[in-house]
């Protein structure tokens, strides 16, 4: 391997510029890890991509070689799917920027993988346009980071995921073929959806180089709701009867009671005393439909709490009201000494059961397990703090019974942080034999000599070993 490595940078020094090629061994190391709790393995060299020759060279390279790649955006993932399993190399494709090219007549934009998701948001609304996908790390990750991920947020309840927003795609296979997949038009079936195939491969089917992004026209109002829950068991009936006046929030998030505790102690926002759940409802539309609209959901939810509901009409205040969801995270890291997000979905009507096996397990195993995320999919981050080494095993031992009782209440291993590295040996709960051999002989397709992020997704031995 060391040999292969070698030589195979030797080759890339003769492809690209000198800038491109990084050995140095700081900048090795902060390529080595990412936003979770993944051990791999030292790359040799870090690549700074800087456009879709630069990414031809490297996978050509590499395939010639026998050389794993890594590709890499911001390395804000939460399963391991930037990290070096196996050493080799790492694509840094967040310099692969460019401009951002709107089409405002025909609702698309064109970006390079590098492009930052908040500037897109930015970009975008500037010309009175909008792009779906909001994941919590938007100001850091990257479009190409969001596409291998197929990464959601809480506007997916009703925008949907990060696949649902690209058109089409041009990609580099492992064989360091470039080609353009997808369309740039609003309709099109011709062949193979193959761009639908790429989004959430997690690097490892190809890399991409350019998207296409539908947009649509940015909602005229915005309104956002805090909504304080008796228990929660109340989280489900409470959107039921919501959906029930045929309105679709863009955004329905929940924090439980172990997450309220924390808030009460972390937030300058005021818990009301007996409040042991929160909604966090976000409705669009035209500026007399989201007030006809927030009047009906405000008389429905009524009857399913005794606490004032929190209204923001205002950005400022509506910032306020997102930060108690989106600074959880760190509110939570702040808990222990370490911390684990796990992200699984189940059907919504199942998220108090959920719950309840969250409570068990933590009473079982003696740590903490707090839990928060998107009511409305049903998908909820579940945190797992502990301060002491010796109760690793039991953190693992928790984590592997929450994945069998998200499959067991008919749910999935995982909503938006993918399987990466850290879910793989899981994979076999949820999907059969022969489903992940399938899926083995398609990355085959497009990486036969199977360079592109090994370790992934699939478990490191019997079927779908890569």
């Amino acid at each position: 391997m060391e040999g292969a490595v070698e030589r195979c940078l030797v080759a890339l020094s003769r492809a690209l510029p000198d800038d491109r090629v990084l050995t140095d061994r700081d900048v090795c190391e902060s390529h080595a890890r990412d936003e979770s709790e993944a051990e791999g393995s030292m790359p040799s060299a870090v690549i700074r991509a800087r456009g879709a020759q630069d990414v031809v060279a490297v996978l050509t390279a590499a395939g010639a070689h026998g050389v794993p790649v890594t590709p890499r955006g911001a390395g804000t993932g939460r399963t391991g799917g930037a990290v070096p399993m196996r050493g080799g190399l790492v694509l840094a494709c967040d310099r692969m920027r460019g401009d951002i090219d709107i089409d405002v007549r025909n609702g698309t934009a064109v970006v390079g993988p590098g492009v930052v998701t908040r500037d897109v948001h930015d970009a975008v609304e500037a010309e009175g346009l909008f792009w779906g996908p909001d994941p919590n790390s938007w100001a850091e990750c990257t479009v190409g980071g969001n596409i291998a991920e197929n990464a959601g947020g809480p506007r997916t309840f009703k925008y949907g995921a990060t696949r649902d927003w690209v058109l089409g795609l041009e990609i580099v296979t492992g064989e360091g073929t470039r080609m353009d997949v997808g369309r740039r038009t609003r309709k099109g079936v011709t062949g193979y959806d193959l761009t639908s195939l790429v989004v959430g491969s997690e690097g490892t089917l190809a890399v991409v180089t350019r998207a296409t992004l539908r947009l649509v026209p940015n909602p005229e109002a915005i309104v956002t709701m805090l909504v304080w829950l008796p228990e929660v068991a109340s989280v489900p009936r409470a959107i039921d009867a919501v959906l029930a006046l045929r309105v679709v929030p863009r955004c329905v998030e929940m924090l439980d009671d172990q997450t309220l505790d924390i808030l009460r102690a972390a937030s300058s926002l005021t818990v009301p005393a007996g409040a042991r759940a929160l909604l966090v409802l976000e409705l669009d539309g035209t500026e007399r439909a989201v007030a006809e609209d927030l009047e009906r959901v405000g008389n429905a939810l009524s009857a399913w709490t005794s606490f004032e509901v929190g209204v923001a009409t205002v950005r400022a205040d509506r910032e306020r009201f997102w930060s108690v969801r989106r600074d959880m995270s760190r509110a939570l890291r702040r808990q222990a000494r370490w911390k684990i997000s796990e992200d699984v979905v189940v059907p919504r009507t199942q998220l108090p059961a959920l719950i309840d096996r969250c409570r068990l397990l933590s009473e079982r195993h003696g740590i903490r397990m707090p839990a928060y995320g998107h009511a409305g999919d049903g998908n909820l981050h579940v945190n797992l703090l502990w301060d002491e080494p010796s109760q690793r095993p039991a953190v693992d031992a928790a984590t592997a019974e929450l994945f069998a009782s998200a499959i067991e209440l008919g749910g999935t291993l995982s909503g938006e942080h993918g399987i990466g590295a850290l879910k793989a040996p899981f994979l076999g709960l949820e999907q059969s034999a022969a489903v992940i051999e399938a899926q083995r002989r398609i990355k085959d397709t497009f990486d036969p000599k199977g360079i592109l992020n090994p370790g992934k997704i699939f478990p490191a031995t019997g079927h779908g070993g890569c």
